[in-house]
């Protein structure tokens, strides 16, 4: 009962300002154009700000961590490869690269640094995972869904020279997005920060503080606000499919590798988010701007959101139950 509580209590809060989030929009407090500027600073201001004070206040050598990088890497690597035979299952090839970008790609990020916080109080080990598997995460996607685009499909014929140009220079644009990704850049500034072991006055780093504690509560409530259960009703085997290897199949295949490998707590938690936490709304967005209809990507999204928060519970008591957390 004792492990069930504290899942619960690990849970429970986090998704419940999502609820928040959702019935604040019903109330027609929070409208699309709100949740979005919300979103947006959140990843651009207070996330950054958040991984950069729990980076800028530890020891380089300790925060660095080569091997667990590097897992978070592999895994993210045997991931999309694993999503990407599946898809060739599916009928539709228009539907195959969404598939395959909301089967893998989690939003480590936001849920991933709250799960870690709300757990032990600080984001810990969340940074280093993100360092091994975002930067993959859209690189990969933008490959994804440039060679799955319906209108690559329908120009199949045209001459290959032109579209492999075109593919290149998204390609190009993506790789350059990534290094320009204001998590990243935070991660960055806060590793170098702390290996020269740079001050912080107090006074700053009290607005650094404030700032960074703004990002799991008004992220977790613009993502609430952001959820539309007509589109996730709409669902059909697809996108079902896709949302139980994101919230089960992959924990299930490498949470085991993890734990023999030796990985314990805060690095468990973090390669459990990595893995099994809610398909990431930047999915959405990619998908549409490079083509895609995104039905599917959109139900992906809302369907794991909202089973996320029994998947997870379920995993954290399964771990706590073992004593691995």
């Amino acid at each position: 009962m004792d492990n069930l509580i504290f899942a619960l209590n690990t849970t429970i809060p986090i998704f419940l300002l999502m609820v928040v989030g959702y019935f604040l929009k019903s109330a027609k407090l929070i409208d699309d154009v709100f949740a979005s500027k919300l979103n947006s600073f959140v990843f651009k201001v207070s996330l950054p700000v958040l991984v950069f004070e729990d980076l800028a206040t530890v020891d380089f050598k300790e925060a660095w961590n080569g091997k667990f990088v590097l897992f978070c890497f592999a895994v993210t690597v045997a991931s999309i490869t694993i999503s990407s035979l599946i898809s060739l299952c599916l009928r539709s090839k228009n539907e195959r690269g969404e598939f395959i970008q909301a089967s893998y790609r989690s939003s480590a990020a936001l849920l991933g640094l709250a799960f870690i916080q709300n757990i032990y109080g600080s984001s810990g080990l969340g940074p280093l995972m993100i360092i091994g598997s975002v930067p993959l995460y859209n690189i990969c996607a933008c490959i994804v869904l440039t060679i799955t685009s319906p209108s690559r499909n329908d120009n199949a014929t045209s001459a290959s020279g032109s579209t492999d140009k075109i593919d290149t220079a998204i390609i190009r644009k993506t790789v350059i997005s990534v290094l320009k990704n204001p998590i990243i850049i935070g991660i960055f500034v806060g590793l170098v920060w702390s290996f020269f072991h740079l001050p912080l006055p107090s006074v700053i780093a009290s607005v650094v503080g404030r700032i960074g504690a703004t990002a799991t509560p008004l992220g977790l409530i613009a993502m609430g606000a952001s959820f539309e259960w007509k589109k996730a009703a709409k669902c059909g085997s697809t996108a079902i499919a896709a949302s139980f290897i994101k919230l089960i199949g992959y924990g299930a295949l490498f949470l085991p590798v993890a734990i023999a490998m030796g990985y314990r707590k805060e690095e468990l938690i973090a390669i459990l988010v990595m893995l099994c936490s809610a398909t990431t709304v930047s999915c959405y967005v990619m998908a549409k701007n490079m083509g895609h209809e995104a039905v599917l990507t959109s139900a992906v999204v809302m369907l794991t959101t909202f089973l996320s928060a029994f998947t997870l519970t379920g995993w954290l008591f399964i771990l706590k139950t073992f004593s691995l957390i």
